[in-house]
């Protein structure tokens, strides 16, 4: 029988953790990176629930945050070994929801569009298949879209603070599409499910929204205001 010694066999287990503990060392310091760089951005976006007057400047400021979040990417990719993405991926899921909400919010205010998995990852420079390795996974995609309702829902109502009556109706058209997708949707993912509960408080909020706008006889001002 061939004889072994314990310090050979735990000397190598020691190295690979050594290794492993440093890997998510590196992948947390980026992580953190992404994270104030998000709150940043959050920050900025959030005049346009104070002044609507300031959205084309607050989205400005977004994209030159977005080309950042690009750099930051690309360093956290190039951290994770090949096929070892899931391994470490609850280091930045949360920060990514959160950076695709903001993208999406981005391109609503901009565009009044919904924000395609694949644009998000051309945004981020990351890949959205699996198998192609670091990539946007469609849960992450899916949170961000569903605090993009949230915010929406309250955005509906500061722009009615702000005299803004048909935003409201624009918001209600698009969450209201939005609701109807994700129900398509056989959600397996019990975080998901319960967020997706969410929505649909969102969606009553603004239509409630819409509702008083129309019986105060504000929806034809903002019609003939759109014409």
């Amino acid at each position: 029988m061939a004889h072994w010694r314990a310090e050979e066999v735990f000397d190598a287990f020691n190295v690979y953790m050594n290794k492993e503990q440093e890997v998510r060392e590196q992948i947390r310091e980026c992580v953190k990176e992404l994270d104030t760089l998000s709150k940043q951005t959050v920050t900025k976006l959030q005049i346009i629930h104070a002044d609507v007057k300031q959205i084309p400047d607050a989205c400005k400021q977004a994209h030159e945050h977005f080309s950042r979040f690009k750099e930051i990417y690309a360093k956290l990719a190039a951290l994770v070994p090949q096929g070892q993405y899931y391994r470490y991926n609850d280091h930045w899921h949360f920060v990514t929801q959160r950076i695709v909400f903001l993208i999406a919010l981005v391109q609503f205010l901009e565009k009044e569009e919904l924000v395609t998995r694949e644009v998000v990852g051309e945004i981020l420079g990351i890949k959205v298949y699996n198998e192609d390795g670091f990539h946007l996974d469609v849960e992450d995609y899916l949170f961000g879209l569903l605090n993009l309702a949230t915010e929406l829902s309250r955005f509906a109502v500061n722009a009615v603070i702000a005299e803004d009556f048909e935003r409201p109706l624009k918001i209600s058209k698009f969450v209201g599409e939005l609701n109807s997708g994700f129900r398509l949707l056989n959600l397996k993912n019990d975080g998901l499910r319960k967020r997706f509960d969410v929505l649909k408080y969102d969606v009553k909020k603004i239509e409630e929204v819409v509702y008083d706008i129309s019986i105060r006889g504000l929806k034809n001002e903002a019609a003939k205001t759109n014409n």
